[in-house]
């Protein structure tokens, strides 16, 4: 039996704004998104019992759970007959836009392809982590990206990796009500990355939620006073950037003294998974 312990990351969206609505349902879009070093801590344990054991308990049905149905349709596309123990150690708000769950199904997906010997490419993997969830796909890419499509066409990107003071307040917003809102924009001109990167950012869901939810507006308020104040996805969770360290300490000193759910990390090129992952290559 192996044993893989890695971070599964969070994510922020820079910028992020609808552009059509697609006979599918879902939505087209263009985003910045970048990896955090920072989420929620999952281990897992090879077993040759073809059984998938989820090991923490979600208080609801384990065949809901995105973990769980990444391992069972990485199993589905490759007829694999292993199994697994899984356990996670779940810090990320739930409803924060931070990614969390999406994370989570794309670690499952990278690991276990790794544990279970089955060499699918990445571009496979993408493609099944696209079904489970449109943020699925940049977890498995684990680096900067801009991002089309619903999420899954994905071109990578060179950024400056920066310090991020994240913080949520004490709401969950629920993305399908948020597609659903009569004000929300989703007609936005597509643009060229080139374009979108020189233009101030913003994301479309932001107007809609602050009028909504005003703990959104006081946080992002109160967060504007360190620099430019963002939402991430479809919210609740807020963030600045900052270039230097001690800058962004100062900051959250002030948001944690006002009792905001919060946390410091950098942005990263390679997600922790993939760092993760690249040591049992090499041992």
């Amino acid at each position: 039996m192996t044993t893989v312990t890695t971070i599964s990351p969070c994510k922020l969206n820079l910028f992020l704004y609808i552009t059509s609505k697609r006979d599918d349902g879902y939505h087209n879009l263009q985003t910045l998104f970048v990896i955090l070093n920072h989420g929620d801590k999952m281990t897992f344990i090879d077993t040759n019992d073809d059984e998938v054991l989820l090991l923490t308990d979600f208080g609801f049905p384990v065949e809901k759970n995105l973990i769980y149905k990444a391992a069972m349709a990485l199993k589905k596309e490759t007829g694999c007959k292993k199994g697994c123990k899984i356990s996670i150690d779940k810090i990320l708000p739930q409803g924060g836009g931070l990614g969390g769950g999406s994370s989570n199904a794309a670690t499952t997906l990278l690991v276990l392809n790794k544990l279970w010997d089955l060499n699918l490419q990445e571009k496979t993997l993408i493609n099944i982590g696209a079904k489970l969830g449109a943020d699925v796909p940049i977890f498995i890419k684990g680096c900067t990206c801009f991002a089309e499509g619903i999420g899954e066409i994905l071109t990578e990107k060179k950024i400056k990796n920066r310090y991020y003071l994240v913080a949520t307040p004490e709401c969950s917003v629920p993305t399908a009500k948020l597609f659903a809102h009569e004000k929300l924009k989703k007609d936005s001109k597509v643009r060229t990355f080139d374009e979108l990167i020189n233009t101030p950012f913003a994301n479309c869901f932001e107007k809609v939620v602050v009028h909504e939810y005003p703990e959104v507006q006081n946080l992002l308020s109160i967060l504007s006073q360190y620099g430019s104040a963002y939402m991430s996805g479809s919210g609740s969770s807020c963030f600045v950037g900052f270039d230097n360290l001690e800058d962004a300490k100062i900051a959250q000193k002030r948001i944690s003294e006002l009792n905001y759910k919060n946390f410091l990390t950098q942005s990263t090129d390679r997600s922790p998974v993939l760092k993760t992952l690249d040591t049992i290559t090499e041992s």
